[in-house]
């Protein structure tokens, strides 16, 4: 692959750099958007939290995403050849690709509980649709459908969407979806937040989320938390961007989409955070996080609103959409890796992806067994993975090959002191999350 690196990927390349930029929001939004920043966001201190969690942004978004797709954009490949690239530098490219199969796992566990969990959102849209929703408890409808082998139909449902978009081609499937389901779960949010601004009560909610708390700032906890959140929240796993770099045109300027990225990403956790909690609040009901907040309060909420119907459809069509364009990420990882080392068909390794995500996910399909599936592949996996590409692009490839990747289609020079900054702070701090993950049994 390294004769061939000027040449495009076998999959193709994004159009432009609009799609890209869509195409990793779409990976980057997702669950830790909607169930978990906007109680974090009130919990750590209101916004007083957002100063950490922007500084953390900032750097992450801005080194962490630019190394991910740098590498893959120089290499020409996914996770397996990127990191069996950096390290054929230092004359070790086995050892390389070796390590490369540890991210790649974490894209594929990930993928495997995430479907789980999309799962249930989808039949939560189909039970708003229908009125099922409200003419049963949550609290029983979620042990339902978290029950093991509770969900088979709609999980089938949600693995085959997703093996199905990838199979009319990588790059443009990925970019033809995301540009209609990213503007869509926007679209969505911003009409929820808008109508949950009217109902009485709602203020509470603003007073949660953004009065200040600035003693907060004195507490390692938030510092903590904020990072874990922003970490995660982008999508840094040494694996998934790392594939998308790989189909960028040479004349994209990967800094810049880093940090657009980014933004809409952060875009996208206030706006649910708008959306949400003014409402948990309206109605009196206790705020949560995690699966409780969307499969059991949320219910409670939608339905002493008028139009039930159509506002919890909203908002479940919303986060059906940033789900799909997560596992699409996911599974995309996974499939360019079996292609190109392995030499299978696009249709062969899609399929290959989804039945395995599927035959493992069965198993776990129980609320509590993918609550332990996910904590292990989120402690261990992903940040052990993410800490490998981190210090696999930034010391191994070294920073000197690394500026000439990003400095291509730039008209401006890199950020005096983004190399410093790369290899002393980001780098470190990816080691701090792996750590920390592991001492406060998870931080995102």
């Amino acid at each position: 692959m390294h004769e061939k690196e000027k040449n495009h990927h076998i999959n193709g390349s994004f159009k432009n750099s609009f799609g890209f930029v869509l195409a990793c929001v779409g990976s980057a939004v997702g669950m830790g958007n909607i169930w978990l920043f906007p109680y974090r966001l009130g919990q750590y201190g209101g916004a007083a939290f957002l100063i950490p969690y922007l500084i953390f942004v900032a750097i992450f978004g801005l080194v962490g995403l630019s190394a991910e797709f740098a590498v893959g954009r120089r290499a020409k490949t996914g996770t397996l050849g990127s990191y069996e690239y950096c390290w054929a530098q230092r004359g070790k490219g086995k050892l390389g690709y070796l390590i490369g199969w540890i991210p790649l796992f974490g894209s594929l566990g990930i993928a495997i509980g995430y479907a789980v969990i999309v799962s249930w959102v989808l039949r939560s849209l189909f039970n708003g649709l229908t009125g099922v929703m409200f003419a049963t408890e949550a609290e029983a409808l979620f042990a339902q459908m978290s029950a093991t082998l509770g969900n088979v139909g709609w999980h089938v449902v949600v693995i085959a969407a997703a093996v199905a978009l990838l199979m009319f081609g990588a790059t443009k499937g990925i970019e033809k979806v995301n540009r209609i389901l990213m503007p869509a779960f926007f679209l969505l949010f911003i009409i929820l937040a808008v109508r949950v601004a009217f109902l009485d009560g709602a203020g509470e909610g603003y007073r949660f989320l953004f009065v200040p708390k600035w003693e907060y700032l004195l507490q390692v906890d938030t510092w903590v938390m904020a990072m874990g959140q922003a970490f995660f929240s982008l999508s840094i796993t040494g694996s998934g961007m790392i594939v998308y770099g790989s189909y960028l045109n040479k004349d994209a300027d990967i800094p810049k989409a880093s940090v657009n990225t980014a933004m809409f990403d952060t875009l996208a956790a206030l706006l649910a955070a708008l959306a949400i909690m003014p409402a948990v609040f309206a109605f009196g009901i206790a705020p949560g996080r995690g699966p409780a907040l969307m499969f059991v309060t949320l219910p409670h909420v939608f339905a002493q609103m008028p139009l039930s119907r159509l506002f919890a459809a909203f908002f479940f069509l919303s986060v059906t959409f940033a789900g799909i364009t997560s596992l699409i990420n996911m599974f995309e990882a996974v499939c360019e890796s079996l292609q190109a080392r392995f030499r299978l068909s696009r249709c062969a390794a899609t399929l290959l992806c989804g039945g395995l995500a599927l035959a493992v996910g069965l198993f776990i399909e129980n609320g509590d067994m993918v609550g332990i599936w996910m904590d292990f592949i989120t402690i261990y996996v992903v940040p052990f993975g993410a800490l490998l590409g981190a210090i696999s692009i930034y010391y191994v490839w070294g920073w000197k090959d690394m500026k000439s990747e990003l400095e291509l289609g730039r008209t401006r020079p890199l950020l005096r002191g983004f190399g410093a900054l790369a290899k002393y702070v980001y780098v470190p701090l990816a080691a701090v999350v792996f750590v920390l993950g592991i001492v406060y049994g998870g931080i995102g």
